[in-house]
């Protein structure tokens, strides 16, 4: 016998966590940041075929200080870098980062200099997508995981702490270029 049985019906229990958890992945608002053919797919996914509306989405922001989400698809160059970091800091948080595209990503088939080798040298990443370019329907399935995400993502000091352990754990790991296996 819980409390739940004991309440009128028509009454909800939840955690002040979840349900803000709820909102925030409901109320995602992409930012504009398509630089190469991947935002060809990205545009599509906001068109009627796939129609990325159902999922709250229906607008991309042309101002960062409305998106809570940078979608960034296609090949970062040097020269773009500072500018995607000063829209990255612009964006309010919280904010999260999808780098659409093998190019976006790791740069692709582009191993030169001017090409940024992975967004994540410049803003934090939270979902990476694959793909040269990635159909409309692979940017939808990540994210609708990036939604769970952010569902089960903490707050206060509580994500404070997480963030904090994340980092620790990071700093720890093993660094890319020593990994075996990689074509270096």
């Amino acid at each position: 016998m819980g409390l739940e049985e004991k309440l009128p019906s028509g009454i909800l229990l939840t955690s002040v966590e979840k349900l803000a958890g709820y909102a925030r992945k409901n109320s995602l608002w992409p930012a504009t940041f398509g630089l190469a053919c991947c935002a060809i797919e990205m545009m599509a996914t906001g068109a009627g075929r796939y129609d990325l509306a159902r999922f709250g989405m229906e607008v991309f922001r042309a101002s960062p200080r409305q998106a809570d989400l940078m979608i960034v698809a296609g090949r970062v160059s040097q020269k773009m870098a500072p500018v995607l970091r000063q829209i990255y800091d612009q964006m309010p948080e919280p904010r999260w980062v999808l780098a659409m595209g093998v190019c976006a990503s790791s740069g692709g088939m582009f191993n030169n200099y001017a090409i940024v080798q992975g967004v994540d040298h410049v803003v934090p990443v939270d979902m990476y997508l694959p793909g040269c370019p990635p159909r409309p329907e692979m940017l939808m399935d990540a994210i609708l995981k990036l939604h769970d995400k952010i569902q089960d993502q903490k707050l206060g000091s509580q994500r404070a702490r997480e963030i904090v352990e994340l980092e620790q754990a990071a700093l720890v790991a093993t660094p890319t270029a020593e990994m075996k296996g990689l074509l270096r």
